[in-house]
């Protein structure tokens, strides 16, 4: 920090209460009343160096009886800036730093301590320190910035305010390899050193090298409107949008430390508290709740506009604290447009906002995350695309007739990308893990449950067990749901996309409507089927009735057994669930003898199988059998000249017989 010493003299001023005076031989002859402090000084040294002394005793000869009391109660930095600008007058020492040079600068002012008065008056000798110190330095800039939130608009008038944020955004701008300053970094000492100093530059070589948002912590002291300015010339010199909400993160983070925390945000918001019941709501709150809603609607008019430049997670922070600060709706609609750029990137937890509306007893906003997943739903939209029902605008329609389908079915525009895909799926899980945390809130109307589950396109859920866990969650916490809530409810998922483990689940779940057990129990037990090429398409037709036709009209079970995505047109019409259902008994009754022709199927195609399995097995002993022939083995392991007989002789004995005849004699003997 740089500082500057005026002056030469000792000091004589001396304080006692709230009185301070000069040690000398000389009485007073004038009283500075300065915001209650009072000064016993000399007219002499006040004439001389300010132009404004004259005018203040004019007017106290008007207004008081004593001409010698000049009454200030306005003056610029109060009673301690007035005594540095007198100990000037009178050539005493004082010292000048980024801290008050500003308030002496404004005091000056205000007593017009100019050239014109004076050469090498303090406006001038301040003015040169303050270019030629201050605004070099990074930090002295950044101090002298936040000093002059005490004097406006004085120090707006004398331009101070100006050429600190030109200064410090200059300095943002610079290379980081060429800066030489100190600054403050304290989020991750492996990127950067903490505190990176010129005062050592030849042992420079072994520190990390300097970040390129090294700025961002050091002016998130300043306050908040003098911080929205300076963001505001900094991305008019072109700063990265990255390092731009890598900034306002940290800002947030020091000055809204609650963000996260939605304990202490409700309790400095005093929502509901503060605005019902008149219970203990005191002024302080409403003070700090209006304080931060102020910061938080400046941070959100400072959002980069580049996608990804803030995180989702950051964002979704400050929606929740926009609800529960009741921030403006304008401030609320554009955190949501943002998030909906890039949804993919939430996390359930953050997604969780509590809701805070009197006209509704939910735990949670639904409706703030359902216009979260619109703005995600329209940024997906292609041009060439035409919407569809039920949040259908995020599957695009193929422009090409030809184009082949990918294996889970997606009609994707040429302009359609794997990331796009990929990010489709994401939201889809992330919304279905959503409406399972929701389903818990016994006063979620249902309305609402099935409206956000039908945003989601059939595209983007290969697999509806997420699904599947959420309405069954559902239907667990509401066991008062009549039964068109409850076939409502169970209509947004489809049997043909549970997994096997979430088939089991759902054919023991007595909570479900009977007839979405037996499509379970039915599209399994076929899906097995056909898995084996045990069934075949002579089905009864109570059964085929519950299968999709295809474009001729007939059934396609392969197609079904896919796996395959449910259209529009593949879908059982609600009416036909009743002609279908009227006898259960008969339907039953179906399935019992088509589980019995698998059966049959089964054990006819084991003993084919064993039946296949034993013919190759004599196949292979008979051709064994034929190729092994011992006799002429042995004939030519044994044979030589001394017991080879001629071999036209076939009536001969063998070495070997005759060995053995041989050996069998003397044994014999022996035993004899």
């Amino acid at each position: 920090m740089k500082f500057m010493k005026l002056g030469s003299k000792q000091n004589i001023f001396q304080t006692q209460g709230n009185i301070t005076s000069v040690a000398s031989e000389l009485s007073s002859d004038i009283t500075f009343n300065v915001n209650g402090h009072k000064f016993e000084l000399h007219k002499f040294p006040f004439l001389s160096k300010c132009g404004c002394v004259s005018k203040l005793l004019a007017e106290a000869h008007n207004t008081n009886s004593d001409d010698e009391e000049v009454v200030i109660l306005d003056f610029p930095g109060g009673a301690e800036s007035f005594e540095m600008c007198a100990k000037f007058c009178y050539g005493i020492t004082f010292t000048l730093s980024a801290h008050n040079v500003v308030e002496v600068l404004c005091g000056a002012k205000y007593l017009e301590m100019t050239e014109d008065i004076e050469k090498g008056n303090l406006i001038f000798k301040l003015e040169v320190f303050l270019n030629s110190s201050i605004l070099r330095g990074w930090k002295d800039s950044i101090i002298c910035l936040q000093s002059c939130n005490a004097h406006m608009p004085r120090a707006e008038d004398l331009k101070v305010v100006g050429r600190c944020i030109d200064s410090i955004s200059s300095k943002t701008m610079v290379e980081p390899s060429k800066v030489d300053w100190s600054f403050t970094y304290t989020r991750s000492s492996s990127t950067a050193m903490s505190e990176h100093s010129s005062s050592n530059m030849s042992s420079s070589h072994w520190m990390s090298p300097v970040p390129r948002d090294w700025w961002v912590e050091d002016i998130c002291g300043l306050d908040v409107e003098l911080y929205w300015r300076l963001m505001v010339a900094v991305k008019a010199k072109g700063m990265p949008q990255e390092q731009i909400g890598e900034s306002l993160r940290v800002y947030t983070i020091r000055w809204l430390p609650g963000v996260s925390k939605e304990q202490q945000l409700l309790l400095d918001g005093g929502v509901r508290m503060g605005n019902g019941g008149g219970g203990g709501f005191s002024t302080d709150h409403a003070e700090t709740a209006t304080k931060h809603r102020e910061l938080l609607e400046t941070i959100v008019s400072l959002l980069p506009s580049e996608k990804g430049s803030s995180s989702c997670s950051f964002l979704l922070k400050l929606l929740k604290a926009a609800t529960i600060l009741s921030a403006s709706p304008t401030a609320k609609m554009e955190l949501v447009r943002r998030i909906g750029l890039q949804l993919e990137d939430a996390s359930l937890r953050d997604l969780l906002i509590p809701s805070l509306s009197y006209s509704s007893d939910s735990l949670y906003d639904v409706d703030l995350v359902q216009h979260i997943v619109e703005q995600y739903l329209a940024s997906e939209k292609s041009p060439t695309t035409s919407p569809s029902n039920n949040g259908g605008a995020w599957r695009s329609q193929s422009m090409d007739r030809h184009r082949s389908q990918s294996i889970e079915n997606f009609n994707f525009s040429e302009r359609s990308s794997f990331t796009g895909h990929s990010s489709q799926l994401k939201v889809a899980k992330l919304i279905d893990s959503y409406l399972a945390e929701i389903a818990r809130d016994t006063n979620l109307p249902l309305s609402k449950f099935v409206q956000l589950a039908e945003s989601v396109p059939d595209c983007a859920r290969p697999v509806h067990d997420k699904l599947y866990h959420a309405i069954d969650m559902y239907l667990q916490e509401h066991p008062g749901l009549s039964k068109s809530e409850r076939k409502r409810i169970c209509g947004l998922m489809d049997c043909k996309k549970l997994s096997m483990e979430a088939c089991m689940h759902a054919a023991t779940n007595d909570r479900l409507p009977l007839r979405i057990v037996v499509q379970v129990l039915f599209f399994e037990q076929v899906r097995t089927a056909m898995r084996g090429g045990l069934l075949q398409d002579n089905l009864p037709s109570n059964i085929r009735a519950l299968l999709p036709p295809d474009s001729s009209g007939e059934i396609s079970l392969p197609e079904l057994m896919k796996g395959t995505m449910v259209t529009s047109s593949m879908a059982v019409p609600e009416e036909g669930w009743d002609a279908v259902h009227q006898d259960y008994a008969s339907l039953k009754g179906d399935l019992a003898t088509m589980r019995s022709h698998i059966a049959e199927a089964e054990n006819e195609r084991n003993m084919m199988q064993h039946e296949l399995a034993k013919q190759q097995q004599q196949k292979a002993k008979s051709s064994f059998l034929t190729s092994f022939k011992p006799r002429k083995i042995f004939n030519k392991i044994f044979s030589s000249k001394g017991f080879s007989s001629s071999q036209s002789s076939n009536h001969s004995e063998s070495p070997v017989q005759t060995s053995g005849k041989e050996l069998t004699r003397q044994h014999r003997n022996s035993v004899g």
